[in-house]
């Protein structure tokens, strides 16, 4: 519902902040009313040279995008939009965008509801989506990276990292956008409970996010493997790759990389757009 179109969002910077910049020497929050694209936005003052981290709000984007490009829409309040921006240098990026899916959906929903329970399960489409249970879209991210950015490197294991400025980009429905022109259902945090709205799930995602990107930094995927497992939205169903490669996906390896039984046998797959088909029987 529309209840309070005019009145300002209240965001909770000061208790995100607090909680963060322990962890991320040097953190700002930066909150706008509207813009274009907050990873757009963080990735241009990346190329001018601006490496800090810092997480950046948008209560509306005129451009907002996901992956492949595609539109990502919204209305002041309707989504919880934002981008983390800060220097990164994982000793390999394999499966990042698959750590941050895991930190969001157990920050929203911590507990998987039990079987045959009527609230949906917020799960995890491979590579950068959430879903919740019917296949209604939730949240997308987008990850990028400025690797011009920062000509540091750090020793590891004797070998020389490159620190690159990375972008994440999360946008989460709050309550469900119309699904005109949409490929996919949308779904909402209302769907799961109606007292959800965007400061919340602000407060509830950024801190725990922000611990989960400096433990992949230093661990890699592989220790979240068994979690993305628990909500794989693909398991066991068939798929449709860009290539026009079709198979039953199998789960993903400890790389990240998702796994499909095909003809051929399992193949890895690493960049290609999924499409999931239909469950059936029918014609």
């Amino acid at each position: 519902m529309s209840d309070t179109p005019n009145m300002p969002i209240r965001w909770p910077a000061e208790a995100i902040w607090e909680a963060v910049e322990p962890q991320l020497p040097g953190f700002t929050i930066e909150v706008l009313p509207s813009i274009d694209s907050t990873n757009t936005e963080l990735m241009r003052r990346a190329r001018a040279g601006r490496q800090e981290p810092i997480l950046l709000v948008a209560e509306q984007q005129t451009a907002g995008r996901g992956r492949m490009g595609k539109p990502w829409r919204s209305e002041a309040g309707d989504s919880l939009l934002m981008s983390l921006g800060l220097p990164l240098a994982p000793a390999d990026w394999s499966g990042l965008s698959l750590a941050v899916g895991v930190s969001v959906a157990q920050s929203l929903q911590p507990q998987l509801p039990e079987p045959g329970s009527s609230t949906p399960t917020i799960g995890l489409k491979w590579p950068n989506d959430l879903w919740l249970t019917g296949d209604h879209k939730l949240a997308g991210i987008l990850v990028e990276t400025a690797s011009f950015v920062s000509a540091r490197t750090h020793a590891g294991d004797g070998q020389q990292q490159a620190e690159r400025y990375v972008v994440i980009g999360i946008g989460i429905n709050v309550r469900a956008p119309q699904a005109e022109g949409l490929s996919t259902i949308p779904g909402s945090l209302q769907m799961l409970d109606s007292r959800w709205d965007a400061p919340q799930a602000l407060q509830a995602v950024v801190p725990p996010l922000v611990a989960a990107i400096l433990a992949f930094a230093q661990q890699g995927f592989a220790p979240l493997q068994a979690a993305y497992a628990e909500r794989d939205a693909l398991a066991c169903r068939e798929v449709g790759l860009s290539d026009g490669t079709a198979g039953l996906a199998m789960g993903v390896g400890a790389d990240g990389a998702l796994r499909v039984q095909t003809a051929a046998g399992v193949v890895d797959v690493t960049s290609s757009e999924v499409s999931v088909r239909p469950k059936t029987g029918a014609a």
